[in-house]
Protein backbone atom coordinates (compact mmCIF):
# COMPACT_ATOMS: atom_id res chain seq x y z
CA UNK A 1 0.00 0.00 0.00
CA UNK A 2 1.26 3.94 -0.33
CA UNK A 3 2.56 4.17 3.24
CA UNK A 4 4.61 1.18 2.86
CA UNK A 5 5.72 2.67 -0.56
CA UNK A 6 6.63 6.03 1.46
CA UNK A 7 8.49 3.78 4.21
CA UNK A 8 10.58 1.78 1.81
CA UNK A 9 12.15 5.27 0.07
CA UNK A 10 12.76 6.75 3.42
CA UNK A 11 14.99 3.99 3.96
CA UNK A 12 16.53 3.76 0.98
CA UNK A 13 17.51 7.31 0.70
CA UNK A 14 18.85 7.73 4.34
CA UNK A 15 21.96 5.58 4.31
CA UNK A 16 23.79 7.28 1.35
CA UNK A 17 24.28 10.92 3.08
CA UNK A 18 26.58 9.68 4.82
CA UNK A 19 29.37 10.14 2.29
CA UNK A 20 28.03 13.55 1.44
CA UNK A 21 29.70 16.86 2.33
CA UNK A 22 28.08 19.49 4.62
CA UNK A 23 27.00 21.50 1.73
CA UNK A 24 25.77 18.63 -0.24
CA UNK A 25 23.71 17.66 2.95
CA UNK A 26 22.27 21.03 3.19
CA UNK A 27 20.92 21.35 -0.01
CA UNK A 28 19.73 17.97 0.04
CA UNK A 29 17.63 18.79 2.88
CA UNK A 30 16.84 22.14 2.02
CA UNK A 31 15.45 20.20 -1.25
CA UNK A 32 13.46 18.16 0.65
CA UNK A 33 12.01 21.48 2.77
CA UNK A 34 11.32 22.63 -1.06
CA UNK A 35 9.35 19.46 -1.76
CA UNK A 36 7.25 18.91 0.72
CA UNK A 37 6.25 22.65 0.64
CA UNK A 38 7.69 24.17 3.13
CA UNK A 39 10.30 26.03 1.63
CA UNK A 40 10.45 28.57 -1.52
CA UNK A 41 13.03 30.69 -1.52
CA UNK A 42 16.81 31.61 -1.42
CA UNK A 43 19.20 29.73 1.48
CA UNK A 44 23.02 30.71 2.35
CA UNK A 45 25.06 29.33 4.92
CA UNK A 46 28.60 30.15 5.68
CA UNK A 47 31.04 28.30 8.41
CA UNK A 48 34.42 30.19 9.40
CA UNK A 49 33.47 32.88 7.14
CA UNK A 50 33.43 31.17 4.11
CA UNK A 51 30.27 30.49 1.98
CA UNK A 52 29.12 26.91 1.79
CA UNK A 53 26.00 27.55 -0.18
CA UNK A 54 24.03 29.41 -1.66
CA UNK A 55 21.44 28.84 -3.56
CA UNK A 56 17.82 29.33 -4.75
CA UNK A 57 14.80 27.00 -4.18
CA UNK A 58 11.08 26.63 -5.70
CA UNK A 59 9.62 30.11 -7.93
CA UNK A 60 10.84 33.81 -7.54
CA UNK A 61 8.10 34.54 -9.56
CA UNK A 62 5.23 31.79 -10.36
CA UNK A 63 3.56 33.40 -12.79
CA UNK A 64 6.96 33.83 -15.16
CA UNK A 65 8.46 30.26 -13.71
CA UNK A 66 11.19 32.34 -12.88
CA UNK A 67 13.22 30.38 -10.22
CA UNK A 68 14.37 31.98 -6.83
CA UNK A 69 18.55 32.33 -6.38
CA UNK A 70 21.32 33.95 -4.68
CA UNK A 71 20.54 37.32 -6.54
CA UNK A 72 16.98 36.95 -5.71
CA UNK A 73 15.48 40.46 -4.01
CA UNK A 74 13.24 39.48 -1.47
CA UNK A 75 11.59 41.76 1.18
CA UNK A 76 13.40 40.63 4.44
CA UNK A 77 10.73 42.50 7.03
CA UNK A 78 11.62 42.78 10.66
CA UNK A 79 15.35 42.12 9.53
CA UNK A 80 15.54 45.67 8.43
CA UNK A 81 15.36 46.05 12.08
CA UNK A 82 19.18 45.33 12.78
CA UNK A 83 20.03 48.60 10.02
CA UNK A 84 18.41 50.69 11.94
CA UNK A 85 19.82 50.15 15.31
CA UNK A 86 22.99 50.41 13.72
CA UNK A 87 22.36 53.68 12.60
CA UNK A 88 21.19 54.57 15.72
CA UNK A 89 24.59 53.84 17.42
CA UNK A 90 26.56 55.28 14.43
CA UNK A 91 24.81 58.83 15.52
CA UNK A 92 25.78 57.83 19.13
CA UNK A 93 29.25 57.57 18.40
CA UNK A 94 29.12 60.97 16.14
CA UNK A 95 27.56 62.36 19.43
CA UNK A 96 24.30 63.16 17.68
CA UNK A 97 22.13 60.94 20.18
CA UNK A 98 22.54 59.54 23.34
CA UNK A 99 20.66 56.49 24.51
CA UNK A 100 19.57 57.22 27.47
CA UNK A 101 17.98 60.37 26.30
CA UNK A 102 14.00 61.03 25.95
CA UNK A 103 12.54 60.16 22.45
CA UNK A 104 11.55 63.71 22.40
CA UNK A 105 15.01 65.42 22.50
CA UNK A 106 14.92 64.16 18.77
CA UNK A 107 10.88 63.93 17.95
CA UNK A 108 9.75 67.92 18.74
CA UNK A 109 5.99 67.24 17.65
CA UNK A 110 6.04 63.36 19.41
CA UNK A 111 3.65 63.87 22.83
CA UNK A 112 5.39 65.11 25.67
CA UNK A 113 3.77 63.65 28.28
CA UNK A 114 4.19 59.97 27.07
CA UNK A 115 7.49 60.84 24.96
CA UNK A 116 9.49 62.19 27.46
CA UNK A 117 9.22 59.06 29.75
CA UNK A 118 10.69 57.02 26.59
CA UNK A 119 14.14 56.68 25.97
CA UNK A 120 16.35 55.70 22.80
CA UNK A 121 17.51 52.72 24.24
CA UNK A 122 13.66 51.57 25.01
CA UNK A 123 12.76 51.94 21.54
CA UNK A 124 15.40 50.34 20.31
CA UNK A 125 14.58 46.88 22.84
CA UNK A 126 11.68 47.16 22.69
CA UNK A 127 10.79 48.28 26.05
CA UNK A 128 8.65 51.48 25.45
CA UNK A 129 5.28 50.93 26.40
CA UNK A 130 4.30 52.88 23.28
CA UNK A 131 1.25 50.55 21.55
CA UNK A 132 2.32 48.41 18.34
CA UNK A 133 0.96 49.88 15.16
CA UNK A 134 0.59 46.73 13.46
CA UNK A 135 -1.35 45.28 16.68
CA UNK A 136 -3.44 48.26 15.60
CA UNK A 137 -7.60 47.12 14.82
CA UNK A 138 -7.58 46.99 11.14
CA UNK A 139 -3.96 48.00 10.35
CA UNK A 140 -3.42 44.50 8.16
CA UNK A 141 -6.92 43.99 6.45
CA UNK A 142 -7.59 48.23 5.62
CA UNK A 143 -4.64 50.94 7.09
CA UNK A 144 -1.65 48.97 5.81
CA UNK A 145 -2.90 49.46 1.98
CA UNK A 146 -3.41 53.41 2.48
CA UNK A 147 -0.14 55.11 1.28
CA UNK A 148 0.59 57.24 4.77
CA UNK A 149 3.55 59.60 5.16
CA UNK A 150 5.60 58.93 8.00
CA UNK A 151 4.40 61.43 9.81
CA UNK A 152 0.81 60.67 9.60
CA UNK A 153 1.96 56.70 10.06
CA UNK A 154 2.93 58.00 13.65
CA UNK A 155 0.62 60.65 14.40
CA UNK A 156 -2.54 57.98 13.42
CA UNK A 157 -0.65 54.90 15.08
CA UNK A 158 2.25 55.59 16.88
CA UNK A 159 1.33 58.23 19.73
CA UNK A 160 -1.15 56.04 21.88
CA UNK A 161 -1.46 55.84 25.93
CA UNK A 162 1.80 53.80 26.71
CA UNK A 163 1.03 50.29 28.10
CA UNK A 164 2.90 49.92 30.20
CA UNK A 165 5.83 52.14 32.81
CA UNK A 166 8.78 52.10 29.87
CA UNK A 167 11.57 49.71 30.89
CA UNK A 168 9.54 47.42 32.92
CA UNK A 169 8.63 44.73 30.66
CA UNK A 170 9.35 43.60 27.13
CA UNK A 171 7.02 43.74 24.14
CA UNK A 172 7.74 43.29 20.43
CA UNK A 173 6.69 46.90 18.64
CA UNK A 174 7.49 47.95 15.60
CA UNK A 175 5.90 51.07 16.78
CA UNK A 176 9.54 51.83 18.11
CA UNK A 177 11.83 51.05 14.93
CA UNK A 178 9.51 53.76 13.28
CA UNK A 179 10.39 56.25 15.27
CA UNK A 180 13.85 55.40 15.69
CA UNK A 181 13.84 55.88 11.48
CA UNK A 182 12.13 58.70 11.85
CA UNK A 183 14.79 60.31 14.35
CA UNK A 184 17.66 59.73 12.30
CA UNK A 185 16.24 61.75 9.70
CA UNK A 186 15.40 64.09 12.25
CA UNK A 187 18.81 64.20 13.25
CA UNK A 188 20.77 64.03 10.36
CA UNK A 189 18.53 66.18 8.34
CA UNK A 190 18.45 63.47 5.39
CA UNK A 191 16.10 61.06 4.35
CA UNK A 192 16.07 57.24 6.21
CA UNK A 193 17.02 56.28 2.79
CA UNK A 194 19.42 58.50 1.96
CA UNK A 195 21.21 57.42 5.25
CA UNK A 196 21.12 53.86 4.76
CA UNK A 197 22.37 53.98 1.29
CA UNK A 198 25.41 56.26 2.52
CA UNK A 199 25.71 54.50 5.87
CA UNK A 200 25.61 50.79 5.38
CA UNK A 201 24.66 50.00 1.56
CA UNK A 202 27.27 51.40 -0.45
CA UNK A 203 29.91 51.75 2.57
CA UNK A 204 29.97 47.44 2.41
CA UNK A 205 28.99 46.97 -1.31
CA UNK A 206 25.44 46.07 -0.66
CA UNK A 207 24.94 46.63 -4.10
CA UNK A 208 21.28 45.03 -4.49
CA UNK A 209 19.67 46.25 -1.52
CA UNK A 210 16.69 48.49 -1.27
CA UNK A 211 14.30 50.62 0.55
CA UNK A 212 11.22 48.70 -0.95
CA UNK A 213 8.49 51.27 -2.13
CA UNK A 214 5.68 49.98 -4.85
CA UNK A 215 6.32 52.54 -7.84
CA UNK A 216 10.35 51.49 -7.84
CA UNK A 217 11.81 49.04 -10.04
CA UNK A 218 14.18 46.38 -8.45
CA UNK A 219 15.64 43.85 -10.59
CA UNK A 220 15.31 40.44 -9.79
CA UNK A 221 12.53 41.05 -7.00
CA UNK A 222 10.98 38.11 -5.94
CA UNK A 223 6.76 38.13 -5.81
CA UNK A 224 5.24 37.20 -2.35
CA UNK A 225 2.46 34.41 -2.38
CA UNK A 226 0.53 33.07 0.70
CA UNK A 227 -0.39 29.46 1.19
CA UNK A 228 -4.08 28.28 0.10
CA UNK A 229 -5.19 24.90 0.41
CA UNK A 230 -2.33 22.81 -1.73
CA UNK A 231 -1.19 25.96 -3.52
CA UNK A 232 -1.09 29.67 -3.72
CA UNK A 233 -2.36 32.73 -4.18
CA UNK A 234 -0.68 36.16 -4.59
CA UNK A 235 -0.33 37.76 -1.39
CA UNK A 236 -2.72 41.03 0.11
CA UNK A 237 -1.13 44.02 -1.20
CA UNK A 238 0.18 46.83 1.46
CA UNK A 239 1.67 50.02 0.59
CA UNK A 240 5.52 48.79 2.01
CA UNK A 241 6.26 52.35 3.14
CA UNK A 242 3.91 51.97 6.08
CA UNK A 243 6.86 49.66 7.22
CA UNK A 244 9.13 52.26 7.20
CA UNK A 245 12.33 51.89 9.95
CA UNK A 246 10.61 48.29 10.94
CA UNK A 247 10.37 46.15 8.04
CA UNK A 248 10.79 47.88 4.20
CA UNK A 249 14.21 46.29 2.99
CA UNK A 250 14.46 43.67 -0.15
CA UNK A 251 17.86 42.14 -0.31
CA UNK A 252 19.48 39.17 -1.23
CA UNK A 253 21.07 36.10 0.46
CA UNK A 254 24.69 37.39 -0.59
CA UNK A 255 24.37 41.07 0.18
CA UNK A 256 23.17 39.93 3.86
CA UNK A 257 26.64 37.83 3.85
CA UNK A 258 28.42 41.26 3.13
CA UNK A 259 26.13 42.82 6.25
CA UNK A 260 27.59 39.64 8.23
CA UNK A 261 31.50 39.79 7.04
CA UNK A 262 31.21 43.60 7.65
CA UNK A 263 30.20 43.22 11.48
CA UNK A 264 33.19 41.47 11.74
CA UNK A 265 34.99 44.18 11.38
CA UNK A 266 34.43 48.27 12.48
CA UNK A 267 33.64 49.25 8.97
CA UNK A 268 30.27 50.22 10.00
CA UNK A 269 30.45 50.86 14.10
CA UNK A 270 32.94 50.22 16.61
CA UNK A 271 33.56 47.07 18.65
CA UNK A 272 32.31 49.22 21.38
CA UNK A 273 29.24 50.19 19.84
CA UNK A 274 28.81 46.33 18.66
CA UNK A 275 29.16 45.10 22.19
CA UNK A 276 26.26 47.20 23.62
CA UNK A 277 23.97 46.30 20.37
CA UNK A 278 24.64 42.72 20.83
CA UNK A 279 24.02 42.60 24.65
CA UNK A 280 20.93 40.67 25.88
CA UNK A 281 18.66 42.98 28.00
CA UNK A 282 15.02 42.33 28.28
CA UNK A 283 13.95 38.67 27.18
CA UNK A 284 17.47 38.74 25.32
CA UNK A 285 16.80 41.40 22.91
CA UNK A 286 19.41 43.41 22.13
CA UNK A 287 19.29 46.37 19.14
CA UNK A 288 17.98 44.79 16.55
CA UNK A 289 18.90 41.15 17.55
CA UNK A 290 17.75 38.13 19.46
CA UNK A 291 20.34 36.41 21.82
CA UNK A 292 19.70 32.78 22.48
CA UNK A 293 21.80 30.73 24.32
CA UNK A 294 21.10 27.11 22.56
CA UNK A 295 22.99 23.73 23.11
CA UNK A 296 25.49 23.22 21.63
CA UNK A 297 25.64 20.15 18.74
CA UNK A 298 28.80 19.40 19.08
CA UNK A 299 29.59 18.73 23.31
CA UNK A 300 26.07 19.55 24.88
CA UNK A 301 27.71 22.95 26.14
CA UNK A 302 25.70 25.85 25.25
CA UNK A 303 26.30 28.21 22.17
CA UNK A 304 25.39 31.88 21.80
CA UNK A 305 23.43 32.23 18.91
CA UNK A 306 22.14 36.05 17.58
CA UNK A 307 19.67 36.37 15.24
CA UNK A 308 16.33 37.87 14.15
CA UNK A 309 13.38 36.91 12.44
CA UNK A 310 11.11 38.50 9.49
CA UNK A 311 7.26 38.51 8.64
CA UNK A 312 6.01 40.80 6.31
CA UNK A 313 2.87 40.09 3.11
CA UNK A 314 3.80 36.84 1.32
CA UNK A 315 7.62 36.65 2.96
CA UNK A 316 8.97 35.17 6.13
CA UNK A 317 12.89 35.05 6.31
CA UNK A 318 15.53 34.45 9.14
CA UNK A 319 19.14 35.54 10.10
CA UNK A 320 21.38 33.93 12.77
CA UNK A 321 24.89 34.37 13.38
CA UNK A 322 27.16 32.17 15.55
CA UNK A 323 30.39 34.32 16.09
CA UNK A 324 32.94 32.06 17.58
CA UNK A 325 32.86 29.95 14.47
CA UNK A 326 31.42 32.43 12.43
CA UNK A 327 28.73 30.54 11.17
CA UNK A 328 26.21 32.25 9.30
CA UNK A 329 22.35 30.60 8.33
CA UNK A 330 20.62 33.25 6.34
CA UNK A 331 17.01 32.31 4.65
CA UNK A 332 14.59 34.22 2.79
CA UNK A 333 11.40 32.25 1.96
CA UNK A 334 8.64 34.44 -0.82
CA UNK A 335 5.46 32.06 0.59
CA UNK A 336 5.17 33.30 3.94
CA UNK A 337 5.67 30.96 5.84
CA UNK A 338 9.03 28.37 6.49
CA UNK A 339 9.87 26.85 9.32
CA UNK A 340 13.04 28.88 9.37
CA UNK A 341 13.76 27.60 13.16
CA UNK A 342 13.69 24.34 12.40
CA UNK A 343 15.84 24.48 9.21
CA UNK A 344 18.08 26.47 10.93
CA UNK A 345 18.51 24.05 14.07
CA UNK A 346 19.15 20.95 11.09
CA UNK A 347 21.49 23.59 9.18
CA UNK A 348 23.53 24.00 12.25
CA UNK A 349 23.59 19.85 13.53
CA UNK A 350 24.92 19.28 10.11
CA UNK A 351 27.86 22.03 10.46
CA UNK A 352 29.02 20.06 13.76
CA UNK A 353 28.72 17.18 12.12
CA UNK A 354 25.49 15.89 14.04
CA UNK A 355 22.90 13.89 13.28
CA UNK A 356 19.87 15.64 12.16
CA UNK A 357 15.89 15.20 10.94
CA UNK A 358 14.09 15.79 7.48
CA UNK A 359 11.34 17.20 7.30
CA UNK A 360 7.93 15.50 7.98
CA UNK A 361 5.77 15.41 4.67
CA UNK A 362 2.63 17.35 5.02
CA UNK A 363 0.06 14.90 4.76
CA UNK A 364 -2.63 16.77 3.61
CA UNK A 365 -0.42 16.90 0.20
CA UNK A 366 0.03 13.03 0.55
CA UNK A 367 -3.89 12.09 1.20
CA UNK A 368 -4.88 14.66 -1.25
CA UNK A 369 -2.50 12.35 -3.77
CA UNK A 370 -4.10 9.39 -2.48
CA UNK A 371 -7.66 10.92 -2.60
CA UNK A 372 -6.86 11.63 -6.96
CA UNK A 373 -4.70 8.08 -7.77
CA UNK A 374 -6.85 5.80 -5.68
CA UNK A 375 -10.24 7.06 -4.69
CA UNK A 376 -11.91 8.12 -1.14
CA UNK A 377 -12.16 4.67 0.79
CA UNK A 378 -8.38 3.85 0.09
CA UNK A 379 -7.54 6.77 1.26
CA UNK A 380 -9.30 6.27 4.05
CA UNK A 381 -7.77 3.20 4.58
CA UNK A 382 -4.06 5.13 4.23
CA UNK A 383 -5.20 7.52 6.73
CA UNK A 384 -5.94 4.67 9.40
CA UNK A 385 -2.81 2.99 8.46
CA UNK A 386 -0.80 5.61 9.13
CA UNK A 387 -2.70 6.19 12.36
CA UNK A 388 -1.66 2.96 13.81
CA UNK A 389 1.99 2.70 12.21
CA UNK A 390 4.26 3.71 14.86
CA UNK A 391 6.74 5.61 12.01
CA UNK A 392 5.93 9.18 11.65
CA UNK A 393 7.43 9.99 8.70
CA UNK A 394 4.21 12.41 8.04
CA UNK A 395 2.85 15.92 9.59
CA UNK A 396 -0.40 16.10 10.38
CA UNK A 397 -1.98 19.08 10.41
CA UNK A 398 -4.97 20.48 12.00
CA UNK A 399 -4.84 23.48 9.70
CA UNK A 400 -3.80 21.87 6.68
CA UNK A 401 -6.16 19.34 6.38
CA UNK A 402 -8.65 21.65 6.96
CA UNK A 403 -7.93 23.50 4.49
CA UNK A 404 -7.34 20.71 1.89
CA UNK A 405 -11.11 19.83 3.08
CA UNK A 406 -12.13 23.45 2.11
CA UNK A 407 -10.53 23.09 -1.47
CA UNK A 408 -12.31 20.18 -2.16
CA UNK A 409 -15.56 22.20 -0.96
CA UNK A 410 -14.74 25.24 -3.29
CA UNK A 411 -15.06 22.72 -5.85
CA UNK A 412 -18.32 20.63 -5.03
CA UNK A 413 -16.58 17.86 -3.96
CA UNK A 414 -19.02 16.96 -1.14
CA UNK A 415 -17.56 13.52 -0.79
CA UNK A 416 -14.07 14.02 -0.91
CA UNK A 417 -14.46 16.98 1.94
CA UNK A 418 -16.39 15.14 3.77
CA UNK A 419 -13.89 12.08 3.68
CA UNK A 420 -11.32 14.50 4.79
CA UNK A 421 -12.90 16.34 7.61
CA UNK A 422 -13.61 12.96 9.19
CA UNK A 423 -9.63 12.53 8.64
CA UNK A 424 -9.55 15.44 10.77
CA UNK A 425 -12.08 14.79 13.31
CA UNK A 426 -10.56 11.41 14.00
CA UNK A 427 -6.66 13.07 14.10
CA UNK A 428 -7.87 15.59 16.51
CA UNK A 429 -10.80 15.19 18.15
CA UNK A 430 -11.15 17.76 21.19
CA UNK A 431 -11.43 20.40 18.25
CA UNK A 432 -14.31 22.28 18.11
CA UNK A 433 -13.05 23.73 14.77
CA UNK A 434 -13.01 20.17 12.57
CA UNK A 435 -16.40 19.83 13.82
CA UNK A 436 -17.91 23.04 12.64
CA UNK A 437 -16.16 22.28 9.52
CA UNK A 438 -17.69 19.01 8.93
CA UNK A 439 -21.20 20.40 9.88
CA UNK A 440 -20.43 23.27 6.95
CA UNK A 441 -19.74 20.16 4.66
CA UNK A 442 -22.96 18.18 5.32
CA UNK A 443 -25.29 21.02 5.37
CA UNK A 444 -23.71 21.70 1.59
CA UNK A 445 -24.36 18.50 0.58
CA UNK A 446 -27.88 18.58 2.06
CA UNK A 447 -27.39 16.20 4.81
CA UNK A 448 -29.15 19.06 7.80
CA UNK A 449 -29.62 16.05 9.97
CA UNK A 450 -26.25 15.11 10.37
CA UNK A 451 -25.08 18.43 10.22
CA UNK A 452 -26.91 19.62 12.94
CA UNK A 453 -25.26 16.82 15.18
CA UNK A 454 -21.96 18.01 14.51
CA UNK A 455 -21.91 21.75 15.18
CA UNK A 456 -24.11 20.51 18.62
CA UNK A 457 -20.58 18.71 19.02
CA UNK A 458 -18.64 22.15 18.03
CA UNK A 459 -20.47 24.13 20.19
CA UNK A 460 -20.05 22.03 23.00
CA UNK A 461 -16.63 21.60 22.79
CA UNK A 462 -16.21 25.49 22.64
CA UNK A 463 -19.42 27.66 23.63
CA UNK A 464 -17.69 30.26 22.29
CA UNK A 465 -18.04 29.35 18.45
CA UNK A 466 -20.31 32.00 17.24
CA UNK A 467 -20.59 30.83 13.77
CA UNK A 468 -21.71 27.26 15.30
CA UNK A 469 -24.49 29.28 16.91
CA UNK A 470 -25.59 31.13 14.04
CA UNK A 471 -25.43 27.35 11.80
CA UNK A 472 -27.63 25.93 14.04
CA UNK A 473 -30.04 28.99 13.87
CA UNK A 474 -30.38 28.72 10.31
CA UNK A 475 -30.59 25.01 9.97
CA UNK A 476 -33.46 25.78 12.65
CA UNK A 477 -32.32 24.90 16.08
CA UNK A 478 -32.10 27.81 17.96
CA UNK A 479 -30.28 27.45 21.25
CA UNK A 480 -28.65 30.10 22.68
CA UNK A 481 -24.99 30.67 23.36
CA UNK A 482 -24.18 31.19 26.86
CA UNK A 483 -22.85 34.06 28.37
CA UNK A 484 -19.58 34.94 29.38
CA UNK A 485 -18.26 33.68 32.97
CA UNK A 486 -18.07 36.45 35.26
CA UNK A 487 -14.59 36.34 37.89
CA UNK A 488 -13.47 38.44 40.61
CA UNK A 489 -10.69 40.67 39.54
CA UNK A 490 -8.82 39.38 42.68
CA UNK A 491 -8.96 36.00 40.65
CA UNK A 492 -7.84 37.90 37.77
CA UNK A 493 -5.05 39.44 39.30
CA UNK A 494 -3.92 35.84 40.69
CA UNK A 495 -3.24 35.08 36.78
CA UNK A 496 -0.79 37.93 36.14
CA UNK A 497 2.36 36.29 35.49
CA UNK A 498 4.91 35.12 32.65
CA UNK A 499 4.18 31.28 31.34
CA UNK A 500 7.27 29.36 29.23
CA UNK A 501 5.87 27.44 27.04
CA UNK A 502 9.14 26.45 24.63
CA UNK A 503 12.82 27.23 24.38
CA UNK A 504 12.77 31.73 23.75
CA UNK A 505 8.54 31.82 23.47
CA UNK A 506 6.46 32.96 27.01
CA UNK A 507 2.89 34.24 26.87
CA UNK A 508 2.47 37.02 29.62
CA UNK A 509 -0.82 37.45 31.35
CA UNK A 510 -1.79 40.76 32.33
CA UNK A 511 -4.99 42.55 33.34
CA UNK A 512 -6.30 46.50 33.36
CA UNK A 513 -9.54 47.71 34.45
CA UNK A 514 -10.79 44.43 35.23
CA UNK A 515 -9.78 42.41 31.64
CA UNK A 516 -6.85 39.92 31.00
CA UNK A 517 -4.76 40.24 28.36
CA UNK A 518 -2.43 37.79 26.63
CA UNK A 519 0.55 38.61 24.90
CA UNK A 520 3.37 36.02 23.25
CA UNK A 521 6.68 36.51 22.41
CA UNK A 522 6.69 38.68 19.20
CA UNK A 523 3.13 38.95 19.33
CA UNK A 524 0.56 41.97 20.12
CA UNK A 525 -1.24 42.14 22.86
CA UNK A 526 -5.17 40.39 22.79
CA UNK A 527 -8.02 40.28 25.45
CA UNK A 528 -9.13 37.16 26.92
CA UNK A 529 -12.49 36.29 27.78
CA UNK A 530 -13.77 33.81 30.68
CA UNK A 531 -15.76 30.83 29.29
CA UNK A 532 -15.23 29.58 32.81
CA UNK A 533 -13.51 31.13 35.79
CA UNK A 534 -10.39 29.27 35.20
CA UNK A 535 -10.86 28.81 30.93
CA UNK A 536 -10.26 32.09 29.05
CA UNK A 537 -10.71 32.26 25.18
CA UNK A 538 -9.44 34.55 22.48
CA UNK A 539 -10.99 36.10 20.08
CA UNK A 540 -8.87 36.82 17.17
CA UNK A 541 -7.42 33.41 17.14
CA UNK A 542 -9.36 29.78 17.87
CA UNK A 543 -7.48 29.06 21.25
CA UNK A 544 -8.11 29.24 24.64
CA UNK A 545 -6.22 29.39 27.95
CA UNK A 546 -6.89 27.46 31.39
CA UNK A 547 -4.97 28.31 34.70
CA UNK A 548 -4.39 25.63 37.38
CA UNK A 549 -3.24 26.25 40.58
CA UNK A 550 -1.14 24.71 43.26
CA UNK A 551 -2.00 25.68 46.42
CA UNK A 552 -2.81 29.77 46.55
CA UNK A 553 -0.77 30.52 43.63
CA UNK A 554 -1.30 29.74 39.83
CA UNK A 555 2.28 27.83 38.36
CA UNK A 556 0.98 26.42 34.93
CA UNK A 557 -1.57 26.97 32.10
CA UNK A 558 -2.31 25.04 29.12
CA UNK A 559 -2.68 26.87 25.90
CA UNK A 560 -5.42 24.82 23.54
CA UNK A 561 -4.54 25.49 19.56
CA UNK A 562 -4.78 23.70 16.36
CA UNK A 563 -5.94 20.39 18.39
CA UNK A 564 -2.73 20.32 20.52
CA UNK A 565 -2.31 20.77 24.35
CA UNK A 566 0.84 23.41 25.06
CA UNK A 567 1.45 23.12 28.95
CA UNK A 568 3.60 26.48 30.02
CA UNK A 569 5.35 27.22 33.68
CA UNK A 570 5.21 30.30 35.49
CA UNK A 571 8.58 31.68 35.61
CA UNK A 572 7.96 34.84 37.39
CA UNK A 573 7.83 33.36 40.98
CA UNK A 574 6.42 36.35 43.36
Amino acid sequence: MRIKKALFIFFVITPILFAQSKSEKIDDLLSRYNEYGLLNGSVLVAEKGEVILKKGYGLANMEFDIPNSEKTVHRIGSITKQFVSTMIMQLVEEGKIKVDEKMTTYLKDYRKETGDRVTIFHLLTHTSGIPSYTGSPGFWSDSSRNPYTTEELIEKFCMGDLEFEPGSKFAYNNSGYVLLGKIVEEVTGITYEENIQKRIFDKIGMNNSYLDRPAKIIKNRASGYDSRGLGYVNTRYMDVINAFGAGDIATTVEDLYLWDQALYTEKIISEESKNKMFTPYLSNYGFGWGIDKIEHPADGDSLTMYSHGGGINGFNTHISRTINDKILIVGLNNTGGAPWREIRKNITKILYGKEYDYPKKPFANYIYEAILEDGINEALATFKEIQDSEEEIFDISENKLNNLGYSFLGENKFDEAIAVFQMNIDAFPKSFNVYDSMGEALMKKGDNKKSIELYKKSVELNPQNTNGFDMLKKLGVDIKQPEDAEVSEETLKSYVGTFNLFPNFDIEITTENGKLFTQATGQPKFEVFPETTTIFYLKVVQAKIEFFKEGYSVDKIILYQNGKEMPGKRIDKK
